[in-house]
Order: C-alpha cells, then sequence, then structure tokens
C-alpha cells in the first residue's frame, strides 16, 4: 500500500508538470485553433535564462523570476513576429510555422549557445525526502504538486474573476462574436500567449529540477507528451488539458511501477495504446467539443 501511494505521489507530479504545458497549449489553441509546437522552445528558454542569471551573480529566487519573465516575453514576441502576419492563413500555414519558429530557435540554442547540456545548480534542499503517514515522499515530487496546484488555482481565479480572462473565456467560446462585442483582439491573443509562455517556464523549471540540466532539445519531449494530453483531454478544453496531463502521468508512472521487468521496453507503446483505446471511444477527447472553423 505504501509503494502504491508513493507511486500515486509521483503520478502527480509527473502530470501536473505535463497539465500545466498542456493547458499552455490548450489555452492558445482555444482561440487561435494553433498547435504551438514551439512551446517546448519556452521551457528552453526559462533553462538558459537561469543559468545564465546565476552566471551573472543574481540570487537564486531572482534567477528563477528571470527565467520565467524572459519565456513569457519571449512568448508573447513569438506571436507578435511570427503569427500575427499570418493569422488570417489557414491552419496548415500556422502549424507550418510554428514548427518553423521551433526548428529556428532550436538552431540558434546550438549555434549561439551550446549543442551540449549546460548543468543547472538545484537547491540542496529539494534532494531531500519526508515522511508523511509512513510514506516517503521526494521533495521535487512534492514541489511540482504544490506549485501546479497553486498555478492551477491561479487560472481558475483569473478565467473568472479578471477582466482579461472573461474575455479570453468569451474568445474560446466564438472568437468572431466576441471580436464583434468590441474586444481587443490582439490583447486577448498576446494575454493568451503570455499565459502559455508562464506554464511553460513553471512546467520547465519543474522539468530542470529533476533534470539538473538544458540543453536544446530539453522541451521536445515534454511537449509532445503534452501534445497527447491535450488530445485525450480535447482540444480546446481547458479543464480537458488538466485531465489529459494527470491521466497520461498516471499512466506513466503506473506502468513504470507494475509492468514485468520484460515488458518495461514496451511501456510507452502500451501507454499510447491505452490512450489510443479512450480516444476510439471518445472521439473528441474526454472533454472535448467537435472543433469548429474560426
Amino acid at each position: 500500500m505504501d509503494y502504491f501511494a508513493q507511486q500515486a505521489v509521483n503520478a502527480l507530479a509527473l502530470g501536473g508538470t505535463y497539465a500545466l504545458l498542456a493547458l499552455g497549449l490548450a489555452v492558445v489553441f482555444s482561440i487561435l485553433g494553433l498547435i504551438n509546437f514551439a512551446h517546448g522552445e519556452l521551457m528552453t528558454i526559462t533553462g538558459y535564462g537561469l543559468v545564465f542569471s546565476l552566471a551573472a551573480g543574481v540570487p537564486y529566487p531572482g534567477a528563477l523570476i528571470c527565467g520565467v519573465a524572459l519565456a513569457v516575453f519571449c512568448a508573447v514576441a513569438m506571436e507578435r513576429v511570427a503569427f500575427r502576419p499570418v493569422r488570417r492563413a489557414s491552419a496548415t500555414t500556422m502549424l507550418l510555422t510554428s514548427f518553423a519558429v521551433s526548428s529556428i530557435l532550436h538552431t540558434a540554442f546550438q549555434n549561439f549557445i551550446s549543442a551540449r547540456p549546460k548543468p543547472v545548480p538545484v537547491p540542496e534542499w529539494l534532494g531531500g525526502a519526508f515522511t508523511l503517514a509512513g510514506i516517503q515522499i521526494g521533495a521535487i515530487p512534492s514541489l511540482s504538486i504544490l506549485v501546479t496546484v497553486v498555478a492551477l488555482a491561479t487560472l481558475v481565479w483569473f478565467f473568472q474573476s479578471a477582466q482579461t480572462g472573461l474575455a479570453m473565456r468569451a474568445a474560446s467560446e466564438d472568437f468572431a462574436v466576441t471580436r464583434l462585442m468590441g474586444i481587443n483582439a490582439n490583447r486577448v491573443i498576446a494575454a493568451s500567449f503570455a499565459i502559455s509562455g508562464f506554464l511553460a517556464a513553471v512546467a520547465g523549471i519543474l522539468w530542470l529540477f529533476q533534470r539538473g540540466s538544458v540543453d536544446p532539445m530539453m522541451g521536445f519531449v515534454p511537449v509532445l507528451k503534452a501534445f497527447i494530453a491535450a488530445v485525450l483531454g480535447g482540444l480546446g478544453s481547458l479543464q480537458g488539458a488538466v485531465l489529459g496531463g494527470l491521466i497520461l502521468g498516471a499512466t506513466e508512472v503506473m506502468l513504470r511501477a507494475y509492468l514485468p521487468e520484460a515488458l518495461l521496453g514496451f511501456r510507452d507503446a502500451i501507454a499510447l495504446a491505452l490512450i489510443i483505446g479512450l480516444l476510439i471511444v471518445f472521439p473528441n477527447g474526454l472533454m472535448g467539443r467537435p472543433i469548429q472553423a474560426r
């Protein structure tokens, strides 16, 4: 029972990270109908911002803030420079643009920074663990769960109470009508990219604490998993993105914990097969709806 409880904590920690990333993808998709595959590079930008801030002598809390701020700034700049000019183009054009931005940033990281991993110092207290009700819980999984809960609660408040959040919710329901009501479309879209960048940055920090290093490809696998989670939950559904992330994280952790050793090499394939099975039953995702043209 204790072993299961420990794995449940690990599942919540990993699933929470996926949920933050999937939510960042869903926020942009719900308004623009765009899957931003450059989202992973925002995680990498956060890592490099942290590394170079620490190298410049910035205290650790300040370096974390610098990394997050840099990711948010780059997300907004990405929307202004790359996506706004093709906003009225086809979905295919916007998708190719996101791939192009991702490739350009990845190449820039390799050529102007380094293709090799750069170590990221992790606070010593994060390497410890504590015991709760007979269950040993690592500091990093605990922090991941806490940060995820706080971030999601803040977003719930933002979308339910803040004026910009309400405008974004309205835009996600019917963007054309929202614009006719006089809401500034550029402001709403820029805000969605800023929130997406913030979520990518927070998830990137949690990912860095587990890896201990940053490299140009750091964000590729997590964002691919987040995309799967967003599809599972239902593209465009913010609640579905969170649910999909938690389910994907739980599936991966439990398969790793309970699969026979002979089948561990097939863990990812089994997880994807289970997800495909769910999508056969729920073709629009667990909380999705038929996608409408914008």
